[in-house]
């Protein structure tokens, strides 16, 4: 793709792009560097749409008269199910191996506990059954007997998340507008979730399931300390240019091939 002088800068190339988000258009605009890139590379720029798609969510919330209940030490959520896509859980495990080595060790204990307390509460041997990979029932029962194991997420402090800058899409995706008491229980209670129009955490599954031919795509965040011994580097199966690889993961996000205009810009509608 011919870049336009311009939108060359020291660090790398500016790409501007549009999404489609709810009735408009989402309009955004990033620094990707200009040589080898992989998808896992850029999660840091997909976060932060994210994060512009989920403020325009909250904003839309607010203005209903239904604004967003989530709040700081509510880690009532942090007791499900959470999924992780390949390249967040290559993410994770190099911001992981990157720390010094006590702090694994305490990292690591909290995963074996967490595994162990599911294992005994039955839920680890659902996981690994294929029953409920195709949905319905059994895949909601599976997230009711998670939640009802009453397992903390192990990057939960203090009912805080300790990874927030960094943490899974899905988890910036759960947001809800009822009373937070509802939270403790979803499986009881009718919890009132907030509806994004555009989800990139199954754009990174739909890769995800193209590269290991699975029918998921993501492993369970409980699993990332086994999942990261394997070695296996996602990332390197989604790669080229810094435009090029945003340029695809758009393209698999809209579902469309996206215009283009100048470097590295991706639109789609005007």
């Amino acid at each position: 793709m011919a870049d336009a002088p311009e939108n060359k800068t020291a660090a790398g190339v500016k790409a501007t792009f549009a999404i489609p988000v709810g009735g408009g258009l989402l309009r955004a605009e990033a620094i990707v560097p200009r040589g080898p890139t992989t998808l896992t590379e850029l999660l840091p720029i997909i976060r932060n749409v994210e994060g512009a798609i989920g403020a325009r969510v909250a904003q839309e919330a607010e203005a209903a008269g239904t604004p967003i209940s989530c709040g700081p030490r509510c880690g009532a959520c942090c007791r499900q199910l959470v999924p992780v896509s390949l390249f967040e859980a290559e993410a994770l495990s190099e911001w992981m191996h990157s720390l010094p080595e006590e702090t694994q060790s305490a990292l690591q204990a909290r995963f074996h506990r967490s595994l162990m307390a599911l294992r005994d509460a039955g839920v680890v041997e659902k996981i690994l059954s294929d029953a409920w990979v195709a949905g319905g029932d059994p895949v909601t029962q599976l997230a009711i007997d998670y939640f009802h194991a009453g397992v903390p997420c192990p990057f939960l402090e203090d009912e805080s998340c300790s990874i927030h800058p960094i943490r899974p899409l899905s988890c910036r995706e759960y947001l809800v507008t009822s009373s937070p008491a509802m939270c403790q229980d979803p499986a009881k209670y009718q919890v009132a979730g907030v509806e994004f129009p555009l989800k990139l955490s199954r754009t990174l599954y739909m890769l995800g399931r193209k590269i290991e031919n699975d029918p998921r795509g993501w492993i369970p965040l409980v699993f990332l300390l086994a999942w990261s011994k394997s070695g296996f580097r996602p990332g390197d199966h989604v790669a080229g240019t810094g435009e090029e690889v945003l340029k695809r993961f758009l393209e698999e996000a809209m579902g469309t091939p996206p215009e283009t205009k100048g470097a590295a810009t991706a639109q789609r509608g005007s």
